[in-house]
């Protein structure tokens, strides 16, 4: 990847990864790697869990969102920046453009998450609430572009984004590999897709298999893997508010399609008993969204044939009020201690 200021490829690979790794240094927050004895044996297998619930702006669309509004910012014309999103993307793009000392215009849904607003505003974003669904906002951001003259910093269907994201699970990959550990299963929560590819792409040349993870009922990629085609849904109910949109972006499918080894479905029981555990087990605060990943972890170990699995856990923005309701014990919930493995 070249430096900010020059053009994108239109479709990124691994080495676009590695250099929005080495961009990112310093710039963002190296996230710890943990591990709890507990997920261990309920996984039968190791389980390193990336804490990018700790990120600058709570989640790790941080890193795709800085390197893409780095590269905007260095061009002259560039005074703002629009994002849509349900939350974490649009709060990400909000900090980086405020770094850069450029505006920025958040379109969420008008069902956001009130913190996912409050939030946004706070990174110092004009908020504009459009509809409920992905094309109301892709309208809305369009509009407020051709309006304002700001670059869309699209939350998937842009290469940077992609592989900022992508740098997490490179990083987790390689501190695995410096334990002696070497993982042999990488799992990444789905909303449009741009974490998951990032994920492909930082896995690609290791044997490594990469597994999405999509709310039941929200599972454009698992649909669209079946089809051999982009496939739009209607999402479903879901605790997870980060992973609803209705198709999976362009530019992750491309790379999804040929990359990916599978997709789990998880359901929102499975959903609030992985919170729980990385709550209790991992003493870490995780949004439903971020804690599908433990979830789709979990299936997939139960699959057998792994000795090791990363996590990345993408996000900690969630309401209180969610958070109080889902963090009440539950029988299946134990009490242990959390292993910081790096």
């Amino acid at each position: 990847m070249s430096a900010p200021g020059t053009l994108a490829p239109v479709l990124p690979g691994r080495a676009d990864v590695e250099a929005a790794a080495r961009w990112l240094a310093g710039r963002i927050v190296r996230t710890p790697v943990l591990r709890s004895p507990v997920i261990d044996r309920l996984a039968g297998a190791r389980v390193l869990v990336k804490a990018e619930n700790l990120q600058a702006g709570g989640s790790y669309k941080m890193r795709g969102a800085l390197l893409a509004v780095g590269r905007l910012a260095r061009l002259p014309e560039c005074a703002g920046v629009v994002a849509q999103s349900t939350g974490n993307h649009a709060v990400a793009v909000a900090l980086a453009a405020r770094r850069h000392g450029l505006a920025a215009v958040a379109v969420l849904p008008v069902d956001a998450a009130p913190g996912k607003v409050a939030r946004a505003r706070a990174a110092g974003a004009r908020v504009v609430l459009a509809g409920t669904t992905l094309d109301e906002r892709l309208a809305a951001a369009r509009r407020i572009s051709a309006e304002t003259g700001y670059a869309v910093v699209d939350a998937y269907d842009h290469p940077d984004v992609i592989a900022g994201q992508g740098s997490a699970s490179l990083e987790l990959i390689e501190e695995a590999e410096r334990l002696g550990t070497p993982l042999d299963a990488l799992v990444v929560p789905v909303g449009g897709g741009g974490g998951a590819a990032g994920a492909c792409l930082a896995a690609a040349g290791r044997q490594l298999d990469v597994y999405g993870v999509e709310p039941v009922g929200c599972d454009s990629l698992a649909r669209s893997l079946e089809a051999g085609r982009r496939v739009t849904v209607t999402p479903g109910p879901t605790l997870a508010d980060g992973l609803r949109p209705a198709c999976v972006g362009e530019l992750p499918f491309e790379i999804l399609r040929p990359a990916v080894t599978g997709v789990v479905r998880v359901d929102d029981d499975a959903i609030a008993h992985a919170f729980r555990l990385v709550l209790l087990q991992l003493k870490l605060l995780a949004e439903p969204s971020g804690a599908a990943g433990l979830a789709g972890a979990l299936r997939v170990a139960a699959g057998g044939g792994h000795r090791t699995i990363g996590v990345v856990l993408t996000g900690g923005n969630a309401d209180a009020e969610l958070l109080a309701r889902l963090a009440v014990p539950h029988p299946d919930d134990a009490t242990s201690t959390v292993e910081r493995v790096r």
